[in-house]
Formats: C-alpha cells, structure tokens, sequence
C-alpha cells in the first residue's frame, strides 16, 4: 500500500469521489430523458473520455491473449453493467432518491451470495446475521413506500434488481480486474454495457438524438462527475489503500445523496426509509469490516506458511 506517492491524504480523494457519485441520483432527477438513454449516454460517453488514456499497446496484447473464459466473463460483466444501469435509473422515475439509493447499499449482500453459489466461498454466522439484518431494513423501506404507492414499491424492486444486476458485474469481473488494469476493464465493460443499452434502444424504438441540450450536458456531465471523477478515482485510490476502505466510503453515497435530494429537488426522508437506511447502512459496514478482518487473518496465515 503506497500511500506516500499521493499528494495529499486518501481520505480527500475518498470525500471527492463520494460526493461526485452522491450526484449521480439528482443528474438523472433533472433529465426528462428515457433511463435507457441516459444509462447508454453515461457509459459511451465515458468510453470517449478513456480514449486518450488508454495503453493501446498493452491492450492488444492483453486481448490477443486472452482466453474464451475470460472473453466470455467480460461480455457478462459488461452486459449485466448495462442492466445495472437500465434498472437502477428507471427506479428513480417510480420512487425517491432515498428509497433508491439505500436498497443499493445491499450489493455486497448480493455479492456474497453470488459467491457462495459460483465459487463455493463461505461466510460466518456474523457475516449471515448481517446480511439478514440488512434485508430486514430493505423491508421497512420497501413496507413503507407500499403506503405511498404501488409505484414506488415497484421503483423499489427495479433498484433491487438494479443491485443484483452490478453484483453479477462485480463477480463476473472480479478475476479480470486482478489481470489487466482497471482502466481496460473499465473502458471493456462500459463500452459493451452502452452497446447492450443501444440495442435495447434500437428494439424498443426510443430516440437516439431528440432530446433538450439540457438532456445532453446532463448525459455529459453524468459521464464526467459520478464515472470520471467517482468510480474511474475509486478504481485508481485501489493503488493506495484497500478495497475495504473504498467499499466503506461508498457506503456514503445514499447519505450524500439524500442531502442532495433534500437541498435540491425538495425531497423529504420518511421514517420507513431514514429506519430501515440505518439499519442497512450499519449491517452492511458491520458485515464489511468482519469480511476485511477475516481476509487479516487469512493473508496472516498465508504469510506465515510461506516463512515455514
């Protein structure tokens, strides 16, 4: 972990790249553009942005070698990425920023359960009691918003499968990030997630271009403020510390967003959702700090088998 080489401490780019993602929600608030359009404008248009960056060189030989397996995992990562996006920002035309934003903090909920049934990795009786605790705050949310209406449970569910969505990205990639840089996985998945959204554009006859210039500087800026200057930092903050710490900055995201909701669209937290948040925010940052004292102990004991 190299911390020195930074400019200043962690905890600043941490902030910055919390409050960029904290944006995103109200970005697609303010659009009136269809999520699938918004969804395939953010990932195409931060594909844009990588171009200049990206090491062509090393690209071509990293694809030239890889394998039908790992072809195949980066299709489904960039795939269900663009379902992520699909789903997620649809929920936000159904049901609040809070609502949304919370039930996407039981990602690595999914993730461990994805796990458990792909790669047979086991969690302890802390890291399931967690996990259902965290599911019963996702309950109170969603029991609450069924008594403002059946649409926004339903923006609830899209939100739940927008989270399933990212978590079958997140496992499908987790091998590849370990064996090309980060910015080559990400310009892979972005680029096949906005194809993915594309198509699905094309097949159910939305717009491509007939949209406000507001609409456009709000796909601009949606690619530039939460992809660039928030997931694109997180993945470069990998280098200097650990990815325990970014899970947990992340977590701030639906309380910086609603903040944001409340100062800018006006938005109030209902007691179903300010309960059940705390209740999902505490289990998952439980669950997260167990999972990096487990990995401790596991890396420990590897180190010491290698000195034996």
């Amino acid at each position: 972990m190299n911390k020195s080489t930074l400019p200043l401490p962690p905890a600043f780019f941490l902030l910055i790249g919390v409050v960029a993602v904290s944006f995103s929600s109200i970005l697609i608030k303010w659009s009136e553009a269809p999520a699938s359009i918004l969804g395939m404008y953010r990932l195409l248009f931060t594909v844009f942005l990588f171009l200049p960056f990206l090491p062509w060189r090393e690209m071509k030989i990293l694809f030239k070698n890889s394998t039908l397996k790992e072809w195949l995992m980066l299709a489904v990562s960039g795939v269900f990425l663009g379902l992520h996006f699909l789903f997620w920002m649809e929920s936000f035309l159904h049901t609040t920023v809070a609502s949304a934003m919370i039930l996407t903090a039981l990602e690595p909920v999914f993730v461990v359960i994805g796990a458990y049934f792909l790669f047979k990795e086991k969690t302890s009786k802390v890291g399931i009691i967690s996990i259902l605790i965290a599911v019963s705050g996702s309950m109170i949310i969603a029991s609450g918003d069924i008594g403002v209406s059946k649409t926004a449970l339903y923006g609830d569910l899209l939100s739940v499968l927008g989270t399933v969505a990212v978590s079958v990205h997140m496992l499908a990639g987790q091998e590849l990030c370990r064996k090309m840089p980060s910015i080559i996985y990400s310009f892979a998945v972005f680029l096949i997630g906005g194809l993915v959204l594309f198509v699905y554009n094309i097949c159910t006859n939305v717009s491509l271009i007939q949209y406000d210039i507001k609409d456009w500087w709000i796909f601009l800026l949606l690619a530039l403020i939460p992809n660039i200057f928030g997931h694109a930092l997180f993945n470069w903050l990998l280098k200097y510390v650990d990815a325990t710490t970014i899970s947990m900055a992340i977590l701030g995201e639906p309380i910086g967003a609603i903040i944001l909701a409340y100062f800018l669209l006006g938005e109030m937290t209902t007691v179903s959702q300010l309960v059940g948040g705390m209740i999902v925010m505490i289990s998952v940052m439980i669950f997260l700090k167990y999972k990096a004292a487990e990995l401790e102990k596991v890396m420990a004991l590897q180190e010491k088998s290698n000195i034996s």
